[in-house]
């Protein structure tokens, strides 16, 4: 090698730094490709992508072959340029040549290819993944010798190759995905899919109608009283029941009433005849299993009942379809959000006490806890265990509350602001806390 030409030394540690460059570029790039990307780009049959995808399903292999070329060339590349030094320096080109080739392969092997392959990992993954495809077949006695020392060696210490972590998302992994999509996904359409991922947290009993809004016919209710409220029902079923709901009998379909009432020849006995056995739906059932069962039970309404057996709601299939694609405007089941919550000129929101605690965090993108009780009123009691009275001012959450009415032992209306520091009571309020005071019940 001291026999080498100088011109021709010259020209083989150009190519061999290229050639680190290379190795080094596309270890980065091909570690970098979005797998789920690449598994597409393969799955439509880009050739590129069907190889670099084989290749990173055994990313020990492809580490070993790149590691292997690029060790190899650095090393080369280090012993011709030391000749080449004593050639032109003598002995004082050893130390000469070490500071100028660490540059050189710091900036032209390391960091200017590995920034290229970071910007363009598709460009620089899919032809380096050409090359290293016969690459790994002609020198693999050499690539295997190396990963079954280095796996022997993990097995040591208890890792196994097999273990690795998986790229599967998980639902919040996911979430995040689908907020990053930007552009490519339609805002409505990227709404519909965190819903859909927002359904396994919601169970049956945060989106029921409660049980003192479900509308039903009561079978001991003189007949005459029965057809006026066939004659004016909201909805297109029913649930039949005697003296109480939790004597229910089961559930009629007004469709099958309809040629009847207009004819004035529906009977009781009709009627009767034709009530539907009730479908019971175990409260805290998710709310994705549910709509699992209403499919394969043929059913689209059902009652929601506690451990004891008593009725606490009603659910439909319509109920968690809203919870999908949004409150359809011909759906009389839930009151409209927008007359539930009013938001005030001051930035405050006044909210009846019967609003759901999910609907009240989504409309307003707040965070209220949802764990415990599914509407304002139950947080509210939750909170204070006591009945508040009409003034009475607290914090949950960061946000302060004030009641502002209270019929009986239920919180009608409430007011909530969106933090601490913009919270002044009314002039008219029973109680008027200070920032101070109010900040003190925050720590409290």
């Amino acid at each position: 090698m001291n026999d080498l030409p100088t011109g021709i030394a010259l020209v083989t540690l150009v190519f061999l730094i290229a050639l680190s460059g290379f190795f080094s570029g596309s270890e980065t790039a091909l570690m970098t490709l979005n797998r789920y990307r690449l598994r597409n780009l393969a799955k439509n049959g880009n050739r590129g992508a069907m190889k670099a995808a084989a290749l990173l399903d055994k990313p020990d292999r492809l580490i070993g072959l790149i590691l292997l070329g690029n060790n190899f060339v650095n090393i080369l590349a280090s012993a011709i340029a030391t000749v080449l030094a004593m050639q032109i320096w003598g002995d004082k080109g050893v130390a000469i040549v070490t500071g100028v080739l660490t540059l050189v392969i710091l900036i032209f092997a390391e960091v200017l290819p590995k920034t290229f392959a970071t910007l363009r990992p598709e460009k620089l993954g899919f032809f380096a993944a050409h090359i290293y495809t016969p690459l790994l077949s002609a020198v693999w006695p050499v690539v295997f010798v190396i990963n079954s020392v280095v796996n022997r060696m993990l097995a040591a210490f208890g890792i196994s190759i097999d273990s690795a972590d998986n790229d599967r998302l998980n639902s919040e992994e996911l979430r995040t995905v689908v907020h990053q999509a930007g552009d490519m996904i339609p805002e409505r359409h990227q709404r519909l899919l965190l819903n859909i991922l927002d359904l396994e947290k919601a169970s049956v009993d945060e989106i029921m109608v409660p049980r003192q809004e479900v509308a039903g016919i009561d079978l001991d209710e003189p007949w005459e009283v029965t057809v006026e409220k066939l004659s004016n029902a909201a909805h297109s079923r029913l649930p039949v029941y005697r003296e109480d709901l939790d004597k229910v009998e089961g559930f009629v379909y007004l469709r099958r009433m309809l040629s009847f009432l207009k004819g004035e020849e529906l009977t009781q006995a009709y009627f009767e005849a034709n009530i539907r056995e009730a479908y019971f739906v175990p409260e805290g059932t998710p709310v994705t299993l549910q709509l699992l069962n209403f499919q394969q039970e043929k059913k689209r309404i059902g009652l929601v009942v506690d451990e004891y057996g008593d009725i606490q709601g009603l659910i439909t299939i319509e109920d968690i379809l809203e919870e999908i694609v949004g409150d359809f405007t011909s759906n009389p089941t839930h009151q409209d959000r927008f007359e539930e919550i009013s938001v005030m000129q001051d930035g405050t929101c006044t909210v009846q006490g019967s609003i759901s605690i999910r609907d009240l965090n989504r409309e307003l993108e707040w965070d209220l806890p949802t764990e415990g009780p599914k509407t304002l009123n139950g947080l509210v009691l939750e909170h204070l265990q006591n009945i508040p009275e009409r003034g009475a001012c607290f914090i949950i959450n960061g946000r302060p509350i004030e009641v502002t009415q209270v019929e009986g032992n239920v919180v009608q209306v409430a007011r909530i602001d969106a933090a601490i520091e913009n919270y002044a009571p009314r002039e008219n309020s029973d109680v008027e806390l200070t920032e101070t005071k109010m900040r003190k019940a925050l720590h409290s």
